[in-house]
């Protein structure tokens, strides 16, 4: 009697997934999470393009100014890399490297995420700095710095341990 996993997929008659199988699950998740956080990239880069042209931007002072060209960058440098899985499936399609695609395309979600982040973070200390001052943006973008580094970075990773 054969077992089909809660997910749906096929195994392998030893019961689990085989490297092209795993590949292909993993080919199709992949994009579906980059949507996710691309979503987040889209968010802050319009946000940083609105505020380029508000009246308050001529008032920033140089901090404010450089938080803001750094962060911009930070955002192009997130949307590039999370893109860049989509060039790669593209340009590489049908040519038998799709275990390669795939570990690459999660190598580079993660350090897209990491850019992400930091533009996110980025955008909390401009804005908070500008409402709040700059103690308290430095503070609440400490706050939210650890909050990313734990939800994204050390959780998955502490999940990845095997339970004893």
């Amino acid at each position: 009697m054969s077992h089909i996993p809660p997910d749906g997929g096929s195994l392998s008659p030893l019961g689990r997934e085989t490297a092209a199988e795993r590949a292909d699950r993993n080919l199709v998740e992949l994009p579906q999470e980059l949507r996710v956080v691309q979503t987040g990239v889209q968010i802050v880069f319009a946000f940083l393009l609105g505020v380029a042209f508000t009246s308050q931007f001529p008032h920033l002072d140089t901090f404010e100014r450089t938080t803001y060209v750094v962060t911009l960058l930070l955002t192009v440098v997130s949307s590039a890399v999370l893109a860049t899985p989509v060039a790669l499936h593209r340009g590489l399609f049908h040519r038998g490297v799709k275990v390669r695609i795939v570990a690459l395309s999660a190598r580079l979600a993660e350090i897209g995420l990491v850019f992400l982040a930091l533009a996110l973070n980025g955008a909390v200390l401009l804005l908070m700095d500008v409402v709040l001052g700059r103690t308290a943006a430095v503070t609440v973008t400490a706050a939210t710095l650890v909050m990313f580094t734990g939800l994204w970075f050390i959780l998955p990773r502490a999940l990845r341990r095997p339970t004893p």
